[in-house]
């Protein structure tokens, strides 16, 4: 069974709890709803534990919202996650099987939706370009999104 780590509030998994284990949390998946703080979580908790952090929208996606092959996306992430350690945060329901099997820890963002929807309102509002995201692909927020999430 993996660790499951349940944060509403991400500092919560700063706590005393963290094992010093050589094999515990050097293979983590963040996943959440979008808005829930994924990427920002996932690049303080890298610097934390001085892991390695791979946004999967910033592998995803190509310039201008160009979807990649998916054979080429399945190819990427089992590469990925072939590596020492690492932590990876998105969902993309299509692969999870990939990352959960090859992960020792899952730490699962439980944030209310309406926080996550104004989270992602303010961020549509005060930042067109995102270190999370590729190149060309400007943060958007329309109804498919809102009701995506």
């Amino acid at each position: 069974m993996l660790p499951l780590h349940r944060c509403g509030h991400p500092a919560t998994i700063f706590s005393d709890d963290i094992q010093d284990d050589e094999n515990y949390m050097k293979r983590i998946a963040i996943i959440g709803s979008g808005g829930s703080g994924k990427s920002t979580f996932s690049v303080e908790l890298g610097k934390a534990l001085n892991l390695p952090v791979h946004h999967l929208d910033r592998l995803y996606w190509k310039p201008n919202w160009v979807k990649p092959k998916k054979d080429d996306w399945i190819a990427l992430q089992k590469s990925l996650c072939n590596e020492e350690c690492w932590i990876i945060d998105g969902n993309y329901h299509s692969t999870p099987d990939i990352r959960l099997a090859a992960c020792d820890t899952v730490i699962f963002l439980d944030v209310n939706r309406y926080t996550c929807i104004y989270r992602a309102v303010k961020r549509s509002l005060l930042s067109r370009e995102r270190k999370d995201m590729a190149e060309g692909c400007d943060e958007k927020l329309d109804f498919e999104f809102i009701k995506f999430l």
